[in-house]
């Protein structure tokens, strides 16, 4: 339920999908894939839901962070949906996954994956694509195209050659995910994150997004040039000078992201 005071969210766009919920907390917002009777698994439709709920989020200037999670306690995506894989156009299929996917990898705000079980597949990447990610205990990773004859096609970065599926503590291991946690403790820590987040300064944390998404694709010496043009832009805001006032008296500083 949104709080007192705080603007709408323009969620229009998810009523596009039956197979998607949101909910504003605070200052962050819950998705939840709600396809348990398929596994929370991707159509068509819900994969351009989602784009379209990423898009409109450029427009809310007091959002601070997103969580990403399925419904139920077994699965968090099994990938595309396969009854819709007949006739389907493959060049066409990859473009719209890595759509949405860049999409999330772009977002102004922190994309946090609670991963609530199973995540395989484009599941898997979904996951990927967020900037952190807190799985339940009973969490599972895999991409098993390999075993079909088939590539990763929606920007996954994990290889895993043999199509074995990963724990939730070996991908803690791996460095694929950031906490483990009980799965009744998942959304709690998801969303106590979400507002450990909301209490930073949104310019600066947007300016983290923003270094190491552009950073990773630039020459060293380039993505160090753009560290140091982010860094200076900052010192000119009400941000930095609520921060500056907030440690001089001794209080918690009260950003507004201006």
């Amino acid at each position: 339920m949104r709080k007192a005071g705080l603007p709408p969210l323009l969620l229009i766009n998810s009523m596009n999908s039956p197979f998607i919920t949101t909910e504003r907390n605070d200052s962050h917002l819950v998705i939840r894939l709600n396809r348990p009777e398929r596994f929370n698994a991707l159509t068509r439709e819900t994969i351009l839901a989602l784009r379209d709920i990423f898009i409109s989020l450029d427009n809310e200037p007091n959002l601070r962070a997103v969580i990403l999670t399925g419904t139920g306690d077994e699965v968090f995506c099994t990938g595309i949906d396969t009854t819709e894989l007949a006739g389907q156009d493959e060049s066409e299929l990859a473009a719209r996954g890595q759509a949405l996917f860049s999409q999330i990898e772009n977002c102004h705000v922190p994309v946090i994956a609670a991963v609530n079980g199973i995540a395989s597949g484009d599941g898997c990447e979904l996951a990927l694509a967020c900037h952190l990610r807190i799985a339940s205990a009973n969490a599972r990773f895999s991409l098993t195209e390999a075993g079909s004859g088939i590539v990763r096609g929606y920007e996954g970065t994990l290889e895993l050659l043999t199509g074995k599926e990963v724990s939730a503590e070996e991908a803690l291991r791996f460095g694929l995910v950031n906490h483990v946690v009980p799965a009744v403790e998942l959304l709690a820590r998801a969303d106590g994150l979400a507002r450990e987040i909301a209490q930073l300064a949104p310019l600066a944390i947007r300016a983290c997004l923003e270094a190491v998404n552009r950073g990773t694709q630039l020459p060293l010496a380039e993505g160090l040039a753009l560290e140091t043009k982010l860094f200076a832009s900052l010192f000119d805001t009400d941000d930095v000078r609520e921060g500056t006032s907030a440690f001089l008296e001794k209080r918690s500083p009260v950003f507004k992201g201006t």
